[in-house]
């Protein structure tokens, strides 16, 4: 069964609270005003704006007290032919020491900062090209908001949030921009603009359900830790491939997409980046780790669907709560298979699936 009840509250269960929601936002919006209005670096910055998970809606709470974390991307007017990455890298470490001394390190393609609430993950890029600018500086850009809470929302430079109506311009398409990679010593290139509009997109073919759909998964992944990959984003990116469009509701688009797996992938895919299909997202993955990975797809998928198909509404919450874990939520109190007369199922959510905000 479906049982859409129990995991719009199975949704609540694992959804960045309130308070961790709100620590993001005032990290990140720190962050930005800060780079925006500093004296010495902000001629160097075009905009900025947010990528990851918490851009997508896709972001699920952490667990064992972690801190939850937000991508930052700084578009800046730097030429990849005239600086290198350790160079321009190097530029922001005055403002780094201004507002973030001993909270900071040099990571390989971005700068981390740990506060007490949230850690930041700072993505410096390079010059974009003359095209580009408009749309980079645009409010369909900078806007923080997630699927969840928008959406109208479509990247185009004449979208606006007061729109309240899609606007994009098919002419409008986002190219790659170049990010330091100091290990490597060059320039590589990586567009999450593209990954945002194609979750969006993605999340409209399925009826809104594909980001929860995302989440619930992310979470089972959670629940087994080993192998440690593939996670993040490629996991993500693996859902997005064998999700099917159209479906009716969250246990379905989890039943047909680890089924999907397992009959499209027995071993390791290439999977391209939506932005950069240059890059396989998988590239790091072993052919081992995916194995075991693809263990624990195949019983997840026979466990899914055992409950999907299951006419029995206990049995079935009990066979989501097998594969989910305590989050997913227990039947009430008095409700078995002898006496469903002890209790009224429900039929609405308590709240709505999609209640979570982000921005």
């Amino acid at each position: 069964m479906e049982v859409k009840t129990y995991f719009a509250d199975f949704l609540k269960n694992i959804r960045l609270t309130e308070s961790q929601m709100n620590d993001l936002k005032t990290g990140h919006r720190t962050l930005r005003k800060r780079l925006l209005e500093d004296e010495e670096i902000s001629s160097i910055i075009i905009n900025t704006f947010l990528q990851g998970s918490y851009r997508r809606a896709t972001a699920v709470r952490p667990k064992n007290n972690s801190k939850s974390d937000v991508d930052v991307i700084v578009v800046t007017n730097l030429d990849p032919d005239k600086y290198k990455p350790q160079e321009a890298l190097d530029l922001f470490i005055p403002f780094l020491d201004k507002y973030y001394e001993g909270k900071y390190k040099m990571q390989g393609r971005s700068i981390g900062i740990e506060l007490s609430y949230v850690e930041l993950d700072l993505v410096i890029t390079s010059a974009p090209s003359e095209t580009q600018k408009d749309l980079l500086k645009s409010e369909s850009v900078s806007i923080s908001k997630s699927v969840e809470e928008l959406n109208h929302w479509t990247l185009s430079d004449s979208w606006t949030f007061s729109s309240k109506v899609s606007q994009e311009s098919s002419s409008w398409k986002s190219e790659s921009l170049l990010i330091p990679d100091r290990a490597a010593g060059n320039w590589e290139p990586t567009n999450p603009l593209a990954q945002i509009k194609w979750t969006w997109e993605k999340n409209a073919s399925c009826n809104n359900h594909y980001v929860n759909v995302v989440k619930v998964l992310k979470w089972w992944k959670k629940l087994n830790p080993l192998p440690k990959y593939p996670k993040g984003y490629p996991l993500e990116h693996l859902i997005g491939t064998c999700c099917p469009d159209n479906i009716s509701s969250i246990a379905e688009g989890v039943s047909l997409t680890l089924e999907n797996i397992v009959s499209k992938y027995p071993s390791k895919p290439e999977l391209k980046d939506h932005g950069v299909t240059e890059h396989d997202v998988f590239k790091r993955i072993t052919e081992e780790e995916y194995q075991e990975f693809y263990s624990h797809v195949s019983e997840a998928a026979l466990l899914a669907r055992s409950a999907l198909d299951c006419e029995d509404q206990l049995e079935s919450i009990k066979l989501w709560r097998e594969l989910f874990g305590s989050k997913f939520p227990e039947p009430p109190n008095g409700f078995n298979k002898s006496e469903k007369s002890a209790f009224t199922p429900r039929t609405e959510p308590s709240s709505s699936i999609s209640g979570g905000r982000f921005g």
